[in-house]
């Protein structure tokens, strides 16, 4: 976080108080979200504190924050903090830590990467004179490709322990009681900005079809149950587009692989997941569907100068999924109560 983008920040907050103020709505909290990295980086919780650079703004945020009761807003991504900042073993990114590595800070020990982050904010905050100020979780959970250790058993895994910690409501060493906790999030998002990775397009609860990547419990009655299936979805044909192995003019084909991965998502490929490790044909059959896919299937989106062909046979290897899309509501149409394509 830049420190003028946090100056900016403090403006609008104090901005939107005080419009609320002025509309009568003193009841309703202007807040926003943080990230891990407005803290220093430091091995115990104890020893956590604001960076330096923007120390001041987070000060004046806090401020404002507690003149209303409003909660400070953290975004935590385990995976990414435990893999990439503390470069730990990523056994403590989950609530059933199977690994001996644990944390002891005094008195107290974490065994887990949740608890020491909020604790590390706690002490940030403490140390900045509100002790006594709520911590709320507005983004947490656990993508399913485009990273190492992202996939759907380990994020099955990590939300059973979460949800199993959140409904104890027993909170962390200097933060007990319930913590109000929003998921990230429902839906794969494609589209999404790659700021730290194409891990960040796959965070979803559910594929973009509708259908539960995993077994979740929303009711944190840790029942070993699948989500409610979305209804009302339309996939498009079981057809896919295909590299036809023609390697004759490998400028073409690789000029063809680079168009459809910069239109379409390719993030499967990439270092880590799901398909990062098959064959180059199957790489390039893979981008040449993810482009078919976006395209609405149109005959003419296969083509890639002669090198792609319409299958109708699933090319989807073990564990790597060639997606079929499905239809925006827009490119449906009612007739006789039943949806059909335009």
């Amino acid at each position: 976080m830049k420190k003028n983008k946090n100056d900016q920040v403090v403006s609008v907050l104090k901005l939107m108080r005080e419009t609320l103020d002025e509309m009568g709505l003193g009841y309703v909290k202007a807040t926003t979200g943080h990230g891990m990295d407005v803290l220093k980086i430091t091995k115990f919780p104890s020893e956590a504190d604001f960076r330096d650079d923007i120390k001041g703004p987070m000060v004046d945020s806090l401020e404002e924050f507690n003149k209303t009761g409003t909660p400070f807003v953290i975004y935590m991504f385990p995976i990414h903090f435990v893999k990439e900042v503390l470069n730990y073993t990523m056994e403590f990114a989950f609530f059933d830590n199977k690994s001996v590595f644990k944390i002891q800070d005094g008195n107290v020990t974490y065994t887990n990467a949740v608890e020491l982050m909020i604790d590390s904010l706690a002490w940030a905050i403490k140390k900045a004179g509100y002790p006594n100020m709520k911590i709320m979780i507005g983004q947490i959970g656990w993508p399913t490709d485009g990273y190492p250790h992202a996939n759907v058993k380990n994020a099955e895994r990590f939300h059973k322990g979460l949800l199993k910690f959140l409904a104890s409501k027993k909170g962390t060493p200097l933060k007990p009681g319930p913590i109000d906790t929003f998921l990230h999030s429902l839906s794969d998002e494609n589209m999404f900005p790659r700021i730290f990775g194409a891990f960040q397009r796959h965070w979803g609860i559910y594929k973009s079809d509708g259908n539960p990547k995993y077994k979740i419990d929303l009711s944190l009655q840790d029942r070993d149950v699948y989500p409610t299936q979305a209804k009302g979805i339309v996939k498009m044909p079981n057809r896919w587009c295909n590299f036809n192995g023609d390697k004759s003019d490998m400028n073409s084909v690789n000029m063809n692989y680079d168009l459809a991965c910069k239109a379409a998502d390719c993030t499967g490929l990439e270092v880590g997941a799901s398909c990062s490790g098959i064959s180059f044909e199957s790489k390039i059959s893979y981008a040449f569907n993810a482009y078919f896919q976006k395209y609405k299937q149109k005959i003419e989106t296969c083509d890639f100068d002669g090198l792609g062909e319409i299958v109708a046979t699933n090319p989807s290897l073990e564990n790597c999924e060639f997606p079929i899309e499905i239809l925006a509501f827009q490119d449906q149409v009612i007739q006789n109560g039943m949806v059909i394509r335009i």
